[in-house]
């Protein structure tokens, strides 16, 4: 059976090849994890771009599954010329609105973090129909990829040392649980890590009343302090992912405390704390400008912090421009057991 997925347009025409290029190894990484394992073609039909493969026939549930790709506006069975609609259950736990409404500089962008979230779960065995699985952010900003977790019906775990960025974050998930009417708990605490005490906001919350009052929740938990003592906000649930945009040089560079921190330097010093607030079997997924920090490094680093460097064919051609100070790339490190 053939099928074929339309693609949104981006607004960028200069980024929009990238990003088909990028949707390709994504469908690639989320069949693979179906267990299909086939050519996908990149074509144009009517002006639109669409991503067209065929396999076996697709289940609803896979449909479903599938649906949840970052750029896919349309998923169709092909039939010769003619396309038929394939109905889609939406899979969003919460809005979509939740990632996209905080606006700041600097910013990634909400379909590239739902990327590197659907690629490192197609290298992990965990089994998110028994409980929600967990994301952590140790550089989360203002808080995108949490909120891109959140989404998609997953915990989340933010970390950043700017305060007011953690602040915002907070406030802006505070607002959002009451203007979208949803039951929520929340609670400031603390977590000790070494001689540290890491301020920490938790909201526990549900996407209805009815699932609120059978403990069928989620979790966002916030805090302020140094990336490295990210794993001590894991203590007790520890993260089935790690996903982060590293800074890229342009609007932010990396500091330890008040003194400028080399790229390589705060790599080589968070990645050991990262990897112990993982789970084994968890994978981190790392997105980070080439031009301020070359790829060859952040493989020597990983592997030098016990992790493996996922170099499959569909992992190791991510690199792409955004701008022209940033050409991106993408690595995915697993926490092998």
């Amino acid at each position: 059976m053939v099928y074929t997925f339309g693609l949104d347009k981006h607004a960028n025409i200069r980024y929009r090849d990238s990003v088909n290029r990028l949707s390709r190894y994504e469908l690639l990484s989320m069949l693979h994890s179906l267990s299909i394992d086939c050519e996908i073609v990149q074509e144009s039909m009517g002006g639109a771009d669409f991503l067209s493969f065929e396999c076996r026939p697709l289940s609803g549930a896979e449909v479903s599954f599938l649906s949840g790709h970052s750029s896919v506006a349309f998923m169709a069975e092909k039939s010769g010329d003619a396309l038929l609609p394939l109905p889609v259950v939406c899979r969003n736990y919460l809005e979509e609105d939740l990632p996209e409404i905080l606006k700041y500089k600097g910013k990634t962008s909400a379909p590239f973090i739902r990327l590197m979230i659907n690629m490192a779960l197609s290298l992990t065995s965990f089994p998110p129909e028994d409980h929600p699985l967990t994301v952590l952010d140790p550089l989360c900003g203002k808080g995108t990829v949490c909120f891109c977790a959140l989404q998609a019906g997953m915990n989340a775990v933010g970390l950043d040392q700017d305060r007011k960025a953690v602040r915002e974050a907070s406030d802006f998930f505070s607002r959002y649980l009451k203007v979208h009417l949803l039951k929520h708990t929340v609670r400031t605490l603390s977590e000790t890590a070494g001689k540290t005490a890491l301020p920490v906001t938790e909201f526990v919350f549900s996407d209805s009343k009815e699932h609120f009052q059978q403990k069928d929740t989620r979790f966002l938990r916030l805090a302020s302090g140094d990336t490295a003592d990210a794993f001590a906000l894991c203590r007790h649930h520890p993260a089935h992912l790690l996903v982060a945009d590293l800074p890229y040089g342009i609007q932010h560079a990396p500091s330890f405390g008040s003194k400028p921190e080399s790229f390589v330097s705060l790599l080589r010093r968070a990645l050991p704390r990262w990897k112990k607030a993982l789970l084994p079997g968890g994978v981190m997924a790392l997105s980070f400008n080439t031009l301020t920090l070359p790829a060859r490094q952040v493989f020597d680093a990983a592997r030098d912090a016990g992790l493996s460097p996922c170099e499959e064919d569909r992992f190791m051609h991510l690199r792409h421009e955004v701008e022209q100070a940033v050409v991106r790339d993408v690595v995915f490190l697993k926490n092998n057991p």
